[in-house]
Parts: structure tokens; sequence; C-alpha cells
């Protein structure tokens, strides 16, 4: 129940030539502070809860607790969730022994796309595809809680 964690900004679309699976993602958060984030999340045609720890130091290691919630249980508490909801669409590419997902957001965060890559350890390497850009592991701005309530557009000029 713990994850670590990498995010990169991405510098070009030439993943979604890569990606072998896309879902439509929708989610919202019934607590956003950074202590323990509840989230709610549709993922094409699933529903999941997900609660998340505050990161350890260095951002990059977090407990996590998902499971999957039936698809009208995860409609019906995205109602109850604070104002400002994610959009985005995920996509699922292979590099090496690794797999990004690769998250192109959509409505107030539009024009931002992050790459994640789950790791076994803080000191594991992996493989750097070309159209990734600059690490933001410890910028909470880059957080999908911090983008509901200041999305992308307001900061990133």
């Amino acid at each position: 129940m713990v994850e670590i964690e990498r995010k990169f900004l991405v510098k070009s679309e030439d993943f979604k030539e890569q990606a072998f699976t896309q879902n439509k993602i929708a989610q919202g958060y019934l607590s956003s502070i950074p202590e323990r984030t509840v989230r709610v999340r549709i993922k094409g045609e699933r529903g999941f809860l997900t609660i998340k720890g505050i990161g350890h130091q260095g951002g990059m290691t977090r407990f996590e607790w998902e499971n999957e919630i039936p698809l009208e249980e995860a409609t019906e508490l995205l109602k109850l969730c604070e104002k400002g909801k994610i959009e985005k669409t995920r996509f699922e590419i292979k590099s090496g022994n690794h797999v990004y997902e690769v998250d192109e957001f959509y409505g107030e965060n539009e024009g931002l796309i992050i790459a994640e890559i789950e790791l076994k350890s803080e000191t594991e390497t992996f493989e750097k595809p070309n159209w990734l850009g600059e690490e933001v592991t410890n910028d909470e701005r880059y957080y999908n809680a911090y983008l509901s309530k200041k999305p992308f557009k307001d900061w990133q000029k």
C-alpha cells in the first residue's frame, strides 16, 4: 500500500503513437488536504475510490489505498466532491520494463500533459523516452488535488 512515483512534464505528443491503451478519466476529491486525499474516479466504465497519504520527504513515496467500486456509486460520489473536477485522457506507454501513464488534461487544465512512472524503489533506474521533459515530482502544483483547486490555466503563464 505504498506508491513510489515520479512525475514529468511531456514535451511532445509523440507518446500517443506508442500508447497501448487510452481511457477518459473524470475525478473529484471528497478530501483534498495533503495529509489524506480521498479521490473518486471514473476511468472508462469503472469506478474507483482512492485514499492517499502525505508524501515522504522528496514527494516520491506515499501511502496509497485504492479499491474498485460500482460505476453507479462512483457517479453518485462525484456529485459530493469538492469544487474542481479533473478531466483527462490517460495513455499507457511501455518503455523498457516500465509503463508510463501519460495524462492529457482538459477543461481548466487544458494544455497540461504529465507522465508518471511507478517504481519499486526510489533508486530504481528506468528508461526516459525522448518525449519526456522536466521532472516535477516534488512540485505540488502538478498534483491532481492541487490542479482541482488551482487550475493550470491560472498559473502556467
